[in-house]
């Protein structure tokens, strides 16, 4: 368990709350398919959660017979995330058309050692591979079901023995994961054929028994031991299948941890939407997991990887919420990682090499949420700020913490600069070079009085020098609506948003504030909605921006003019719609850029 000498007061929390709705026969979708997020269990004290609390980085890996096809059925290309290329929502592959797929998947350049190589070197902690996905194929020696890589393919080899090895060799943790609800080539699974070869009715009792739960056993029993078992969309899945396989998990791998999709709270920790970093700390054991381009499996048009800084800022984010980021790759046709994606992740490991302080072991930050230069995390007596957005002005400005200050420093691996700093309207502002010292993130180490505790004020801050974003999450809407959304562009690549829309007579959204310095700020809107929209901005001080603005089918930024502000310390801020369709019009944020 992480043990910490600061105690920060925090007024505002996030509490996991995503609860899916069961998916039903007639496939409503994957955002309907995952399963509560809350879980029963306390690793924490039965000390099994040491890899997963400390290490705070994983590597995800999505490879399967879909991996072999690469987004294209038939010649056409479908975009997306690539392993649910079979499913009716893409390309509606019939399950014997597709299975015979298998025999022309031969990955013969899979090295499992260079895999767990690169993990180690990207500063990921573990490993958790794809050993079922929804297409029903075992990526291992089955001898359950013949669908299987060894069985049905030319490659004739079981990856995952190699790959567990590799990882035990390097010390790496190791898991996998298994779709135990979804299976579209078996008879009986979710989502799959409900008849046999010779026309008779099958159900999910007969998947769950014939298939489901003794692949889990292999899994479970055939290498060693194991660290996670990592279950995937839980849907309509009757609880009492769910609470046998957990209890089968922990009798087979006690150690194992479960994440929160195996369903009705059966978990280890929380997994919380795809592709998502929350706002807002988060308490408790969890995870988010991310993908390092647009698809989980291999497609061979998704070249859109993440840089090594969004890697790094994506991580320390997750880090700074209080959570742990499971990070995927996807193996090509031949077992291969794309070129791209290993430069991009050994970069990303070169930074956490020289600054291993920020992620592992770390807590999250005192603020709640990140702040527009970056984000924060916390270990013993010390508060690292990761600063992504250097400021062009030699001043770093952090607000409201109230603490007896040892040292300021900035970091060039094991060196220490010491950095003069002051008060100036209740924020600390720190002197900083003009020139980043790298082009990744920037590391500032602030050194507490280990006495005392600290207190920090979690007001959202308006600053001299960045761009300041206010999401409506943040704000309290009052006759209006205010939820999230979700939606996808490409299919499966999820977007999220808190919004405010559905605006009733006199609605609003309220901002409390903390200005740095008063002068004047350029006010854009992050809006959606069709026809005429106008939006009105006010403050405390009486100061009024009321602007139409163009209709946009998409979140996008608009500009409103200048606002001012004549004292600096606490504001209120309000926005609402003068004019528009007050069901479509979405509010997502106000932003304030500094003049």
């Amino acid at each position: 368990m992480k043990k910490y000498k600061i105690i920060f007061i925090l007024i505002t929390f996030l509490t996991v709350t995503n609860s899916m709705l069961s998916q039903v026969k007639d496939d409503r979708g994957m955002d309907e398919m995952w399963g509560e997020t809350k879980v029963m269990s306390d690793a924490l004290k039965t000390g099994k959660a040491k890899l997963f609390d400390e290490g705070n980085f994983g590597m995800f890996i999505h490879w399967g017979l879909f991996s072999n096809l690469g987004g294209v059925w038939e010649g056409k290309t479908y975009y997306g995330i690539g392993e649910w290329l079979m499913n009716k929502r893409v390309a509606n592959i019939p399950p014997k058309e597709y299975m015979k797929t298998a025999k022309n998947f031969n990955p013969t350049k899979f090295d499992a050692k260079a895999i767990a190589k690169l993990a180690k070197d990207a500063g990921m902690k573990y490993i958790i591979i794809t050993s079922k996905h929804h297409e029903g194929f075992a990526m291992f020696d089955s001898k359950v079901s013949d669908f299987n890589i060894v069985d049905a393919t030319p490659f004739g080899r079981d990856p995952m023995h190699e790959l567990s090895a590799a990882c035990k060799e390097l010390g790496l943790g190791f898991g996998f994961y298994y779709s135990h609800n979804q299976d579209w080539t078996t008879p009986g699974g979710g989502n799959g054929p409900d008849t046999d070869d010779k026309g008779n009715k099958v159900s999910f009792k007969d998947y769950f028994y014939n298939k489901c739960k003794p692949q889990v056993k292999e899994i479970c029993t055939n290498y060693g031991q194991i660290d996670f078992v990592w279950f995937d969309t839980p849907g309509n899945m009757p609880k009492e299948y769910v609470v046998e396989l957990a209890d089968m998990v922990r009798e087979l791998q006690p150690k194992a941890m479960m994440c929160s999709r195996i369903g009705y709270g059966m978990g280890d920790y929380a997994s919380i939407g795809d592709m998502e970093v929350p706002t807002r700390n988060v308490e408790g054991l969890w995870e988010t997991c991310d993908t390092n381009n647009d698809s989980w499996s291999y497609a061979w048009y998704d070249n859109n990887f993440k840089s090594p800084k969004v890697i790094l800022a994506r991580l320390i984010e997750t880090v700074g919420r209080g959570g742990s980021y499971l990070f995927n790759v996807g193996p090509d046709a031949e077992g291969k990682v794309p070129e791209i994606g290993i430069e991009f992740l050994e970069e990303a490991g070169g930074w956490l090499k020289k600054y291993p302080q920020v992620v592992y072991g770390a807590g999250r930050s005192p603020w709640g949420y990140a702040l527009p230069w970056g984000d924060v995390t916390t270990k013993d007596n010390k508060i690292f700020l990761a600063v992504s957005q250097w400021p062009k002005d030699g001043k770093l400005y952090l607000p409201g913490l109230n603490a007896k200050i040892k040292q300021i420093s900035l970091l060039d691996g094991n060196k220490k600069n010491a950095l003069n700093y002051k008060m100036e309207n209740d924020w600390h502002v720190i002197n900083v070079p003009y020139k980043a010292p790298n082009d990744l993130i920037a590391v500032i180490e602030v050194e507490l009085d280990p006495k005392q505790i600290p207190t920090v004020k979690t007001n959202l801050g308006i600053y001299p020098n960045t761009d300041v974003k206010l999401l409506t999450e943040f704000g309290i809407a009052k006759n209006a609506e205010q939820k999230n959304i979700r939606w996808m562009e490409k299919f499966g690549e999820w977007k999220h948003a808190n919004q405010v829309s559905n605006w009733e007579k006199d609605g609003e959204v309220t901002w409390e504030v903390n200005v740095q310095k008063p002068g004047y700020y350029y006010l854009d809107v992050e809006h959606k909605g069709d026809g005429r929209l106008v939006w009105k901005t006010t403050t405390d001080e009486g100061i009024i921006i009321q602007n139409q603005q163009a209709a946009t089918d998409k979140y996008d930024y608009r500009r409103m003019g200048i606002i001012e502000f004549k004292k600096p310390g606490n504001h209120i801020i309000k926005t609402s719609l003068i004019e528009g369709d007050p069901k479509t019009s979405s509010l997502k944020s106000i932003v304030f850029r500094p003049i």
